[in-house]
């Protein structure tokens, strides 16, 4: 067994400890309060956490020459590290729907108000949104869930050019979003989020949701509204695993081979950001000014 499979191994005994355990459960409110994620991105941001880079490496399997080298100051300056930009090429193809970044890809029809089908957590367009009424626009349309775990790239990008409307960000706890919490919790609607409309220019209205995790203090968003382009970094995010929801209006896209084979069934696909993932269904329009 390598560093990486052994690393994931006691990771997942872990977590099996905190959800499925009457002490794991006492333990895990304080873990997946903002107070702790404060505490250990304070640390992350600090020179003392400079050691921690070699071994985190190491067990993750992360290949170094992949990313601009950078004298990294501390821990989060590695876990931000930005990739050699010829490895992660943008398909250039208007038409084509692309991935926003790294991660495991699973897709859902939109059904009613319900965006995820998961057992024991019932996952709304509203609740997702915090009751914004722009969760109406997405009534039978499509919600692509990207997982992050802590050895994929993460910083991400736009999907499409276009303009961005304002930056919301909504308070919440801060659990895992490894399938062993998402069977337990209804973890996207509790956890702090940002979301962002994109009117786009091939896909309608898309709405992006980046959704913090445990130990992830921050989703660091660039920009605020204004014109954006296809490719172009949107931000990202520090320590720890991650997730980013996108959800699609109905009739305009569609996704591509074993993606579309593997609709509602909750199976995860790895994808690469700048990936063609779908493609755009209907005529190309001018995104809105």
């Amino acid at each position: 067994m390598n560093h990486k499979q052994l690393s994931k191994e006691k990771e997942s005994g872990a977590l099996s400890f905190l959800y499925h355990t009457l002490p794991g459960r006492l333990l895990l409110k304080p873990l997946a309060s903002r107070a702790i994620s404060r505490v250990v991105g304070a640390f992350m941001d600090s020179p003392l956490s400079r050691p921690l880079i070699p071994g985190f490496a190491r067990r993750n399997g992360i290949r170094l020459s992949d990313y601009v080298a950078e004298d990294y100051r501390c821990f989060n300056d590695f876990f931000c590290r930005r990739i050699r930009p010829e490895l992660r090429p943008i398909c250039r193809d208007p038409e084509a729907l692309i991935a926003p970044c790294d991660g495991l890809l699973s897709a859902y029809r939109i059904r009613e108000d319900t965006v995820l089908p998961v057992k024991q957590s019932r996952y709304t367009l509203p609740d997702l949104l915090g009751g914004d009424p722009l969760a109406a626009r997405y009534q039978n349309g499509l919600c692509l869930v990207f997982r992050l775990c802590v050895d994929h790239y993460h910083r991400y990008c736009y999907l499409d050019d276009g303009t961005k409307g304002k930056n919301t960000f909504l308070r919440g706890v801060l659990h895992t979003v490894r399938p062993i919490a998402l069977a337990e919790v209804p973890v996207f609607t509790r956890n702090c989020r940002e979301y962002t409309a994109l009117e786009t220019a091939h896909f309608g209205t898309v709405t992006q949701v980046e959704v913090g995790a445990m130990l992830v203090g921050r989703i660091q968003n660039d920009h605020g509204a204004g014109p954006i382009r296809r490719g172009a970094e949107k931000g990202m995010f520090l320590y720890g695993g991650s997730t980013i929801i996108v959800l699609l209006e109905a009739e305009r896209a569609r996704l591509c081979g074993p993606l579309a084979e593997l609709l509602d069934t909750g199976v995860e696909t790895p994808v690469r950001m700048g990936g063609e993932i779908g493609r755009a269904l209907g005529p190309a329009s001018a995104p809105n000014a």
